[in-house]
């Protein structure tokens, strides 16, 4: 489960450049189409989007099976693991309310780990050394988090607490459970209240218990099927999203997404000083899964280096059915929401899904 994001171009007027220019920008090409045209032709996705400034950009189509046309900024996907980013907030709106310290220990709220050196810091730093959940998994019955994390204590631990940086969904399991006992309320009900609503995210959701399909208009979504891996590549658009809780399980839109960064970076969710721990008190993780060179990761966001010069930040996700990049990016460049239609987590696809985030927001500057 793991990212997305977009901007629009704006041209020269014609009276600056002379009578030639029109011609001349007309034929230049578009970086951002360009990148998405290389995920449908050369990286076999079926749909892709770029949404940001206002501006939407695709190519494939939405159904392999109606040829459909690809949807729009308000089309509904999985985040997958951009939910980390809203989960991570929501802790830190109970942070700086006094409810919870980032040094206290986990099992202070999660007896499960009692006994265990394990703080709410080292979770949303992702350096809590405790093992990937979700590899173990039967995926063909719905469990609890209090299971799913019993299966994630039952291996040993990928290092000690604080000693090292592991990407695990397990780590957004537990802050789930965390926000669950502080806040009396559920994680899902305390992200509604603190982020969705103040923000207006009218289309962003949690999926009700076996809730499968998608609302609204949306892509069909093609990959391996995590409960039927023998089958080969089938619409998995369906899938139990309830299951992927705090770690992976909202649903969203283009739109929605970018107003989220928006918010969170524009100061809307939380004070400066915290959204400045979010992004100050970083783990360095270029060349480590699926984060280029020079990347870092913070609690529940991650910097990544533009090819124009300073990062954009936000997260990534990655669901057999769609993988989403982008974020908001630092100088005034603007915020970007990229989404395959298909898992594009590795090789060319990967690097064209990034790339089409990066000439989005690098072409303000030019």
């Amino acid at each position: 489960m793991k990212r997305a994001r977009l901007v629009s171009v704006v041209l020269v007027a014609a009276g600056l450049v002379g009578a030639a220019a029109p011609t001349a920008v007309a034929h230049r090409p578009d970086p951002v189409q360009r990148q998405l045209d290389l995920l449908v032709d050369r990286d076999g996705v079926p749909g892709a989007l770029a949404y940001g400034g206002g501006v939407t950009r695709t190519a494939g189509v939405a159904d392999l099976e109606s040829g459909r046309a690809m949807v729009g900024a308000r089309g509904s996907f999985r985040l997958a693991s951009d939910t980390k980013a809203f989960t991570a907030t929501a802790v830190m709106r109970l942070v700086t309310d006094g409810r919870i310290r980032l040094d206290d220990r986990a099992g202070d709220y999660v007896p499960q780990l009692a006994g265990r050196a394990i703080t709410v810091r080292q979770l949303l730093k992702q350096t809590s050394g405790l093992p990937e959940y979700s590899a173990l998994v039967d995926w063909t019955h719905a469990g609890t988090s209090e299971e799913y994390l019993a299966l994630a204590l039952g291996a040993a631990p990928e290092f000690p607490p604080g000693t090292g940086w592991g990407y695990s969904n397990t780590n957004y399991l537990v802050l789930g459970m965390v926000i669950d006992r502080v806040s009396g309320v559920g994680f899902r009900t305390y992200v509604e209240r603190t982020i969705l609503r103040p923000l207006g995210l009218d289309d962003t959701y949690w999926p009700a218990p076996d809730e499968f399909a998608l609302r609204g208009p949306h892509a069909r979504n093609y990959g391996v099927h995590p409960a039927d891996p023998e089958a080969g590549r089938v619409d998995v658009t369906e899938l139990p999203g309830y299951e992927f809780g705090a770690s992976g399980g909202l649903v969203s839109t283009p739109r929605d997404l970018n107003a989220f960064w928006d918010g969170l970076f524009g100061g809307r969710l939380l004070p400066d000083r915290a959204v400045r721990q979010m992004t100050g008190d970083t783990t360095d993780v270029g060349g480590r899964d699926v984060y280029p060179a020079g990347s870092r990761y913070g609690y529940g966001v991650a910097s990544v280096p533009l090819s124009c010069g300073g990062v954009y930040w936000g997260h990534g996700g990655d669901l057999p059915g769609d993988s989403v990049g982008g974020g908001r990016a630092t100088g005034g460049r603007g915020t970007v929401t990229v989404y395959t239609t298909t898992w594009a987590a590795e090789g060319d696809g990967l690097r064209h899904l990034q790339g089409a985030v990066d000439a989005a927001l690098c072409a303000r500057g030019r």
